[in-house]
C-alpha cells in the first residue's frame, strides 16, 4: 500500500458569493466521491464571536481557514489509506484565500499581505465557481440579500479565476442539474 502525502491530494475549491450552495455542493460531492470536505471556518468563527467583524478578524479567520484545510487534508489522506482506495485522494474545500481576498477588499478596500502570499504559494487542482442563481436564503450571518451585490461579488470571483491558470467550472442551475454538471466536469478533470 502506498503512503500518500499532502501534495498528492487533489483539491477542488468551491468559491462564490454567499448563499450560492457552496457548503451543500461540497458536502454532496464528498458523498458522491466517498471522501472528505473542508468546511468554511468563517461560519464557525462568526457564530462564536458575533456577526460584527473587523479587518483584524478577517486575518484571524484566514489563519483559521488554513488550519482547517491542513486538518481536512490529513483526514482525507487517512480515510483514503484506511479504505485502501485506488488513485489519488480528493478533497473538496468550501472556500480558500481567494474568498478571503475578495471579502477583505470588498468590505475594507484592502487585503492582508499574508492572504496574498498564501494565494501565491498554494496550489489547487480545480475551482467550482458557484453562480448566484439559487434563491438567497436568510440566516444569522449572511449580509447581502440583494442580487446586485451578489452578482458584483460573483464577477470579482470570476475575474480572479479567468486570470489564473487552474481549471475552473461555473456551477449553475438547480438541483439535480447543478450537481450532475459539476460531477461530469470533475470526472473529466480527474481523467489521466
Amino acid at each position: 500500500m502506498r503512503n500518500w502525502c499532502k501534495k498528492d491530494v487533489i483539491k477542488i475549491v468551491a468559491i462564490g458569493p454567499e448563499s450560492t450552495g457552496k457548503s451543500t455542493l461540497c458536502s454532496d460531492l464528498a458523498k458522491i466521491f466517498s471522501t472528505n470536505w473542508c468546511k468554511e471556518y468563517a461560519r464557525e468563527y462568526m457564530l462564536a464571536h458575533g456577526k460584527k467583524y473587523s479587518y483584524g478578524d478577517l486575518f484571524t479567520i484566514a489563519k483559521g481557514q488554513l488550519q482547517l484545510e491542513e486538518e481536512a487534508t490529513n483526514a482525507c489522506i487517512a480515510l483514503h489509506e484506511q479504505e485502501k482506495k485506488e488513485g489519488r485522494p480528493i478533497l473538496f474545500l468550501d472556500t480558500d484565500m481567494y474568498v478571503m481576498k475578495v471579502w477583505c477588499e470588498f468590505v475594507f478596500g484592502k487585503c492582508h499581505p499574508m492572504i496574498l502570499e498564501e494565494i501565491v504559494q498554494r496550489t489547487y487542482d480545480g475551482y467550482l465557481l458557484c453562480k448566484p442563481d439559487l434563491p438567497w436564503v436568510k440566516d444569522e450571518l449572511r449580509e447581502y440579500p440583494d442580487l446586485v451585490t451578489r452578482e458584483t461579488l460573483y464577477h470579482h470571483y470570476k475575474d480572479l479565476l479567468v486570470n489564473q491558470g487552474t481549471p475552473w467550472f461555473e456551477v449553475n442551475g438547480l438541483y439535480p442539474d447543478r450537481i450532475d454538471g459539476t460531477v461530469k466536469w470533475i470526472n473529466t478533470l480527474l481523467k489521466p
